[in-house]
Order: C-alpha cells, then sequence, then structure tokens
C-alpha cells in the first residue's frame, strides 16, 4: 500500500429546527432522534462524496451526530448518548462503509451498558462494515476562554484504559491509544483535546500508527494559533500523518463560532494539498512510502532518543 486517500469532514449541525434561544432548547427534548437522524443523513452524504472522490478512509468530526452541546449543562443532551456496537449511528454507518468499501472513523457519543457510563468515543469501522473497535477520549476539559465556555465533564468521563477484546486488527500494547490496522492503513486516533497531550501521538506512533486522526470541535484564539502548528510538529516528530478536523462555522442558539481550518499534516512537517471538490470535505493523498524512507533533514529521533533521562 503506497498512497492511500483520506477525508475529513468540516461541518455544523445539520438539524435545521434549532431555537434561536438557549433558553427555548427545551422544546426539543422530544426530539433528539430527529436531531441525530438529520446529522447522521447529512454524513452519509459527505461519506459519498469522499467515496466518489477517491478516498479509502474517513474520519467524521467530534460528536458529529449532534450539535456541540457542551457549551454548557443540560441533562436533556445526556439523551443523545448510545451504544457504540449496536446504536443507531454506528448502525446506519456500517452499512454505508460495506456498501461503500471505505472505513470510516466515527466519533460518537456512547453510552456503555454495561456501566451506564458516558463517553466521547470513535468507533472504527472497516470498509466491509466490520466494528474493528474504538477509541475512547483520554483527556476531558472543562474551562472557559475570552469566546466562551466547555462544560464536557458534565457530559462524559475520561478513558480507563481497556476498551477493546484482543484482536490482531488491534496493535500496540498501550491499551489506552489502541491502533487500527485497516484496508487502509494502520490508524489511530486522538480526539480534540487529547492533541494537546505530548504523549498521546508518541504512544500511537510507539504502536505502529501511520495516520493519526485527530477529530475535534475547537475555538479561541490560543486554539487558532496552535491549530497551525501542533499537528505539523508531531507529524514530524512521530513520521506519520495526522489528519485534523475541526467544526466550521456557528450553531444556533450557541452561536459559537468554530474556525474550521481541517487539514492533513505530513511526516516532514507540511501540509498536504487539499484535493477535495467541496468545501465541507478536506482530502488528501498520504504517501506511505514515505514514512520508510530517511528523513530528508537527517534527523533519526527515533533511534536517538534517551527515554530514561527525560
Amino acid at each position: 500500500m503506497a498512497k492511500v486517500r483520506a477525508a475529513l469532514t468540516e461541518t455544523v449541525n445539520a438539524f435545521p429546527d434549532m431555537p434561536d434561544r438557549v433558553a427555548d432548547l427545551g422544546r426539543l427534548k422530544g426530539r433528539l432522534e430527529d436531531i441525530r437522524r438529520a446529522n447522521v443523513e447529512h454524513h452519509l452524504e459527505l461519506i459519498a462524496a469522499a467515496g466518489d472522490a477517491g478516498a479509502a478512509v474517513v474520519c467524521l468530526g467530534e460528536l458529529f451526530a449532534a450539535p456541540y452541546f457542551a457549551l454548557r449543562t443540560d441533562p436533556m443532551w445526556l439523551g443523545m448518548a448510545e451504544d457504540a456496537a449496536s446504536g443507531p449511528t454506528v448502525a446506519a454507518l456500517r452499512k454505508t462503509a460495506a456498501a461503500r468499501g471505505i472505513v470510516i472513523v466515527a466519533p460518537i457519543y456512547e453510552l456503555d451498558a454495561r456501566s451506564g457510563k458516558r463517553y466521547n468515543t470513535a468507533v472504527v469501522i472497516e470498509a466491509d462494515g466490520r466494528i474493528l473497535g474504538k477509541y475512547r477520549k483520554t483527556h476531558i476539559p472543562c474551562g472557559a476562554n475570552e469566546q466562551g465556555t466547555f462544560a464536557e465533564t458534565f457530559y462524559y468521563g475520561r478513558s480507563e484504559g481497556p476498551m477493546n477484546a484482543k484482536s490482531p486488527r488491534i496493535l500496540g500494547k498501550n491499551r489506552y491509544f489502541p491502533v487500527f490496522k485497516t484496508s487502509a492503513g494502520k490508524l489511530g486516533v486522538a480526539i480534540c483535546y487529547d492533541r494537546h497531550f505530548e504523549g498521546v501521538v508518541a504512544a500511537l506512533a510507539a504502536g505502529g500508527a501511520q495516520i493519526v486522526f485527530s477529530p475535534a470541535v475547537t475555538f479561541g484564539e490560543k486554539s487558532r494559533r496552535l491549530w497551525e502548528t501542533e499537528f505539523l510538529v508531531d507529524a514530524c516528530r512521530h513520521r506519520l500523518f495526522i489528519g485534523g478536523s475541526n467544526r466550521n462555522g456557528s450553531e444556533k442558539p450557541w452561536n459559537q463560532p468554530y474556525f474550521g481550518a481541517s487539514y492533513f499534516a505530513g511526516p516532514d512537517g507540511e501540509k498536504l494539498k487539499n484535493v477535495s471538490p467541496r468545501p465541507d470535505l478536506v482530502i488528501a493523498d498520504l504517501d506511505f512510502d514515505a514514512l520508510q524512507r530517511p528523513d530528508p533533514s537527517g534527523w533519526n529521533l527515533a533511534r536517538d532518543v534517551r527515554p530514561g533521562i527525560y
């Protein structure tokens, strides 16, 4: 496998009947399934477009089946959580993956049936529709910046380690950070806030990842500045590809702007060319053979690292 075409979605909530005021959100209490359905259908269209453009793998946005509700604490949104194996979102995506022959990374709001706990989870679906496993967001933010607040700890907890059965399709020894062996390459996931922690991409690289997908919902001046450098540095440092996706636009009734700027970073610290025919998709060609070539800088960080002294 020399080259793989990969895609990211960059969009916002597709449900058309959101109220204009936060105070009126209660009107949606009986319509959570309608919200889910609208967003899933929108993303099925994007997956089809990515497949038509030649993509072998597509990563959807963080919590893609809903608006980004974690700007405030509201128990209503707890009802959006669903099972990561049998819930309606994953069921629809499995059919599409098999029909289109495309690998899908699907970040959903998970309700664990056994524990009753909720997680921010990415389900990895093979091109034949099989679920290979899942990754749960490991670091959960709660705070504020100059543009707004985020209260994610109200809605879901952090990953507590092993979440997948042992399988030859799941690589690496670190059970917090699984690497999935797919028909489109060996991939890992680092959801949004995870990207700021230096050990995350290092763990995925150690597990053999060729590409790391980082679906995010992010805003604020510092986040915007670092968005342009974090993925480039990590991709260069660990000799892999990174696909970072963000929402683009704003969502009623909160009207918080998301800056978009989704892109793929390559192992030489460069942004890859976006060949997408539409603005709500980012598509790039990943040359996995480049990961086996000597670093053009002459560096060999993997050889020269001294882990025992840091």
